[in-house]
């Protein structure tokens, strides 16, 4: 049965090869399952009907009998329209149609009843409805299936003006379950089914797309939201079952003297309770004879770097070597700075390998690295090149994975012989938990959530561009106590199409505002030579440059306590995560920091959202569940890369946050009496994740 649902939509009646082609384009519908798949988005109640003279403004849909008594053309063309007295016996109504004039004006019918179904407008004292959806009433209740809740689908703007409606499609799902209903092959156990008491796969797709009443509808619902979460944790969850059988990991048994005096001589501060925690649910990982891989959450300036450092040193305790992947050559460089300082009195090797490193440096790293005498390397991309080769690799730290895609990461513990190493990934930029669970959901999930103590929260503040002077004066103050400043702009030269402020005018409205020799002002972005931006970093790191004036180059990893300042110009122009990474620049020493925040006054709605979440809060879990609800899970940075089923067809990680949590918990319950799903019960379950397999090429987070 499964061919028939494999079927091209074509050959659906109805459909054909013109509509069949713009279905795939606009929708990617191409068979029988895929329709039955395009899920309604809305519904509204066909039960009620109004009289002319009961309507409001405020209705959102109406649904009225009466007959059509004239119907004529008004206007000329491109502003032509075709307008229809619209009768029944409490009053009249205007019907307007700015497209497909010519096949209504064949088709509709003078004197004969219709049931007409649309929205409202007001205008002039007078209502009308723009492209109602029409039917002859005798049709209508001619019709197999009632109008109690009827479905709207989603469409495209080419789709509608090709008379492929919403309503067509719900007529095409009408022809489409007149051939499959009761063939549809279950995708559940039975088991389940009964356990959960949800409905066959039959009845809930029926229930979706014709739902006979409320309950019926919200049954149906559930069962398919709970179907496809389930899925994707089942998939995962199995994946992390199948590493804990499968991939051995290295056993470190020992805190050595490498981790115990730094611990006692070089900590530069109390650990917070929430490092204290992750590094024992690291030690237990790095014990268990199991590959470890961790995903390590931390808010920016909470610690996460001296977890890695830490979890490092049990490694070369253990005779192991042991690396980190950062994704840009500021970030590496500044990880190698804060290790060779930190490391400084212990007898540990530690090196930096980026694109720029000259080929001397390769050489002699390359071949100690062989030798097993240097012991932490970090570094770009340029780590997973073929000649980077280690004696024993045995800890693998990846900071902001997600700039990463997953081959590049793959490549690098391959470097490994037989027993792979251990992964720790960190990021700062917060997941939202229910984004976590399905981003994440085969790894073990480590969170920061506490800074470290002395830190004082950065005070953030929006003002308007007349408000510049006064911004400028706050600026002076701050340089005359000794302090240093970002200014952050969002483009690098001059665009036509956006009127933001860049950063080579940015550079010299600033120099002019904060002139030598008073002010010294450094210039950062993306396409500088990495020994000028090296420069550039060094000059404002050692106090020389007081103003740094960059794009968001510095976004991730740039660590100076000094800096007290982050400006932010065209705040608009920039999202959430990206703002919340930027303000987390500043803050990292004892005294008060500021993020500043400047606009235009021409602001949309979204923009206004972002500010006013920024002005308020500095959590950064709590930004990114907002984040999540601007932009969507799947727009989310570095999701689109990640492997993951974001195209949920009828599941929202959004609002079925219950429902997702639901499906895991049945997922974990299942793997836990029969954690490779080789029940005769359960082989439904593993075909269904071979075909989703199939349409997502890699499950895969780490390994």
């Amino acid at each position: 049965m499964d061919s028939l649902l494999q079927t091209d939509i074509k050959f659906l009646p109805g459909v054909g090869p013109r509509r069949g082609e713009m279905l795939l384009n606009e929708l990617g519908v191409s068979t029988f399952e895929d329709l039955l798949r395009h899920y309604p988005y809305k519904y509204t109640d066909r039960t009620k009907f109004y009289s002319i003279s009961e309507i409001q403004a405020e209705e959102s849909f109406i649904q009225i009998r009466g007959k059509v008594v004239t119907l004529e053309m008004v206007g000329k063309r491109p502003k032509q329209r075709l307008t229809a007295r619209f009768e029944d016996s409490s009053g009249s109504i205007e019907l307007i149609w700015f497209q497909g004039i010519k096949w209504i004006q064949q088709s509709v019918k003078l004197g004969v009843e219709y049931v007409i179904f649309g929205k409202p407008a007001l205008y002039n004292g007078k209502y009308s409805i723009m492209h109602p959806e029409m039917e002859e009433s005798s049709k209508a209740e001619q019709v197999a299936y009632p109008y109690t809740y009827q479905a709207a689908y989603p469409t495209t703007e080419k789709m509608k003006s090709n008379f492929l409606t919403s309503r067509v499609i719900h007529k095409l799902e009408y022809q489409l379950l007149q051939k499959v209903y009761g063939k549809i092959p279950e995708t559940l156990p039975a088991g389940l089914l009964n356990t959960l008491k949800f409905p066959g796969i039959n009845e809930a797709i029926l229930n979706v797309h014709f739902p006979k009443d409320q309950d019926s509808l919200k049954r149906a619902r559930y069962r398919l939201k709970f179907e496809e979460f389930f899925m994707i944790q089942l998939g995962l969850l199995r994946q992390k079952n199948w590493k804990n059988r499968k991939i051995k990991g290295f056993v470190f048994p020992r805190i050595g003297n490498l981790f115990n005096r730094f611990y006692a001589e070089n900590l530069p501060f109390e650990m917070t309770g929430a490092q204290k925690r992750v590094m024992r649910e690291i030690r237990k990982d790095l014990g268990s004879g199991l590959q470890m891989n961790r995903l390590l959450q931390g808010d920016v300036g909470s610690g996460k770097t001296l977890v890695a450092m830490l979890s490092m040193l049990i490694a070369l305790d253990n005779g192991f070597q042991a690396c980190l992947m950062a994704p840009t050559e500021i970030l590496a460089q500044q990880h190698y700075q804060t290790f060779s300082r930190m490391l400084a009195n212990l007898p540990i090797q530690v090196k930096l390998l980026t694109g720029s490193s000259k080929n001397s440096h390769r050489e002699t790293l390359h071949e100690e690295l062989r030798e097993g005498e240097l012991d932490i390397l970090i570094g770009t991309h340029a780590l997973i090149e073929d000649t980077v080769q280690f004696k024993n690799l045995g800890l693998v730290v990846i900071d902001e994975q997600h700039r990463f895609g997953v081959a590049q990461r793959a490549r690098l513990w391959e470097k490994a012989d037989g027993i792979l190493p251990h992964i720790l990934v960190m990021t700062a930029t917060p997941i939202p938990r229910t984004l976590a669970m399905t981003l994440y959901g085969d790894l073990d999930i480590s969170v920061i959530d506490e800074l470290p103590p002395g830190r004082k929260p950065i005070r953030t503040v929006h003002y308007y561009d007349s408000k510049r002077l006064v911004v400028y004066e706050f600026l002076r103050k701050q340089v005359a106590l000794g302090r240093q400043i970002y200014i952050v702009y969002p483009l690098i030269q001059e665009s036509e199409k956006l009127d933001f402020k860049n950063l080579y005018d940015g550079y010299e409205s600033i120099t002019r505002a904060f002139p030598a020799p008073e002010y010294a002002v450094s210039v950062l972005h993306g396409q500088m030579k990495p020994e000028e931006k090296a420069k550039a970093m060094d000059y404002f790191v050692k106090g020389i440059t007081k103003i740094m004036v960059a794009t968001t180059v510095i976004e991730v990893g740039v660590d100076v306590p000094n800096a007290s300042v982050m400006m932010i110009e065209s705040v608009e122009r920039f999202g959430l995560s990206q703002l919340h990474q930027l303000r987390g620049r500043v803050g990292r020493g004892a005294d008060q920091s500021f993020c500043i925040l400047m606009s235009g006054f021409k602001l949309s709605k979204e923009a206004k959202i972002r500010i006013e979440t920024m002005t308020r809060t500095n959590d950064g879990f709590e930004i990114a569940e907002v984040d999540m609800k601007l932009r969507g899970p799947g727009d989310l940075e570095g999701t689109q890369q990640s492997g993951v089923p974001f195209n949920l067809s009828i599941a929202n990680l959004l609002t079925d946050t219950k429902i997702l949590e639901h499906a895991r918990r049945v997922a974990q319950e299942v793997l836990e009496q029969d954690p490779l799903l080789e029940s005769e019960e359960n082989k439904i379950l593993v075909q269904q994740l071979a075909i989703k397999k199939r349409e997502i090429k890699d499950w895969s987070r780490i390994s």
